[in-house]
């Protein structure tokens, strides 16, 4: 008897088989048959579609051969099926434009959900509709009185002089740069968001769960124990651990003293402790990567233009003579300093932190002679607009004075952060501490690259060998 059941499903098996991958290529192709009026393009093969291809590494002030070959074959708008959805990618500005401003109208936050697992369901870059309005407001509101402290200036100082004093040896040494940027980034947002200096444990502890939870954010999601994902959610589990930790014994003892992101949280009864402890960990989160790495990219290119290099170190030369011995800078000082201002800019515009974001369109969406299926993945793609040689004169080449006489905002042919109610709340700040972390840079160093390294698109941006160079002192510290 089992033996016939056995033959029985040998020989069913290459039915079922058929059967298999004839529902497999249906679904994959089913979309493309029932919106012919959807823009030109390719869905590649079934459940892979062209994902891979699409996120193939290159550098990123360069598009990339993915995007380079489907914009000149099919235009600036075209279908695809990635991240194993049918998919529209938009490389047009004006496009990118309508969908960030029609978010929860047209358009939703569509993050894949291996994001959801890791960030947790409370994130602010998951949560939808009213609940992303909430925390948003708050964000909003913290930001706007951090600016506003001048304790806040002070410690982007302190931290920032801690780190650059490390580098005097007297002589020429070499340094990851990638990693100082990180270390600098780190101190300043748990000294801001949970009120801790470098110095105590409990920052160490935060710091080593963190890079692991940010290995894992950027890994093949596979929960199986010992992958990289796997120990990332473990490690956002210990990070929770550690911030619950830390509010309970703000409640017992009462503390008021810290002046930090955590005694607003505390203050207010609109949000759920597992919601707090999600904007905490958020707040790390943007403060940490965006600071670093917008620091790291205006390094790397300032390092290989001298001319821009000597304007900037000019530049605050200049403030500086203003300025006591020991005198810090003030947010009088951050508004002298417009060719820094100008140079970050174009490092955002070349060097594209943010590729693009995922939304959903929420209906049939008719824009021009474009028709996006209700449902389908939308992708708005920033460095494609960054990089379009007829929005951006010379759009490949580093060229700060672009921006003089130019809005310094976000605009439809700059959104480095995003735009519409999604805009990234703290990109102002991270300008600021990256503007005050290169005044005490170009006043104290002069460097070079040490060998080929190019930021990569991964398609998360970093730099395949921590961006090492070469620095040499060229006075005491003012």
């Amino acid at each position: 008897m089992m033996s016939m059941m056995v033959g029985e499903l040998v020989l069913a098996a290459p039915a079922i088989l058929l059967s298999l991958l004839l529902t497999l290529v249906m679904s994959h192709f089913l979309p493309l048959l029932l919106n012919p009026k959807a823009p030109r393009g390719s869905f590649g093969w079934p459940l892979v579609g062209e994902t891979l291809r699409f996120l193939t590494p290159h550098a990123s002030n360069t598009l990339g051969s993915f995007l380079d070959d489907h914009c000149s074959r099919y235009g600036r708008v075209f279908k695809s099926h990635l991240f194993c959805t049918p998919t529209i990618v938009s490389c047009d500005q004006e496009l990118n434009h309508f969908i960030l401003q029609n978010e929860e109208k047209l358009f939703q936050c569509s993050y894949p959900k291996p994001i959801h697992g890791i960030l947790g369901k409370s994130s602010m870059l998951v949560v939808l509709g009213e609940d992303h309005k909430r925390l948003r407001t708050l964000a909003l509101a913290l930001v706007t009185s951090t600016k506003l402290k001048p304790s806040y200036l002070g410690d982007i100082e302190k931290i920032a002089l801690h780190i650059v004093g490390s580098w005097h040896h007297g002589k020429a040494s070499n340094i990851t740069f990638c990693d100082e940027a990180r270390k600098f980034a780190f101190s300043m947002i748990v000294k801001q968001v949970l009120g801790l200096s470098p110095e105590e444990p409990v920052t160490a502890m935060i710091l080593e769960d963190f890079l692991t939870f940010m290995k894992g954010l950027i890994s093949f999601p596979l929960r199986i124990p010992g992958t990289p994902y796997a120990r990332a959610v473990q490690a956002r589990e210990r990070i929770s651990s550690t911030v619950k930790g830390i509010i309970e014994e703000r409640r017992i003892t009462g503390s008021c003293k810290k002046d930090d992101f955590l005694k607003v949280l505390l203050s207010t009864n609109e949000l759920s402790d597992e919601e707090k402890v999600s904007f905490v960990l958020d707040s790390l989160l943007g403060g940490y990567e965006t600071t670093s790495l917008l620091i790291s990219m205006v390094v790397y290119f300032l390092g290989q233009t001298a001319t821009d290099l000597d304007l900037v170190k000019r530049e605050h030369e200049g403030i500086r003579s203003t300025k006591g011995k020991e005198e810090c800078l003030s947010s009088e000082d951050y508004k002298k300093m417009e060719y820094t201002q100008h140079v970050i800019n174009e490092a955002l515009r070349c060097g594209n932190i943010v590729k693009f974001v995922h939304r959903k369109a929420l209906k049939d969406v008719r824009y021009k002679e474009y028709l996006i299926p209700s449902g389908w993945k939308v992708l708005p793609v920033f460095s494609s607009v960054h990089l379009n040689p007829s929005l951006h004169g010379n759009a490949q080449q580093f060229q700060p004075r672009r921006w003089e006489g130019a809005s310094q905002g976000t605009s439809k042919k700059f959104t480095p952060f995003g735009g519409g109610p999604r805009l990234c709340p703290g990109s102002e700040l991270a300008k600021v501490e990256a503007a005050f972390f290169l005044h005490h840079l170009v006043l104290n160093f002069r460097w070079k690259i040490d060998g080929d390294d190019v930021p990569m698109a991964y398609p998360y941006v970093e730099f395949p060998r921590g961006l090492p160079i070469e620095i040499e002192p060229i006075c005491s510290e003012s």
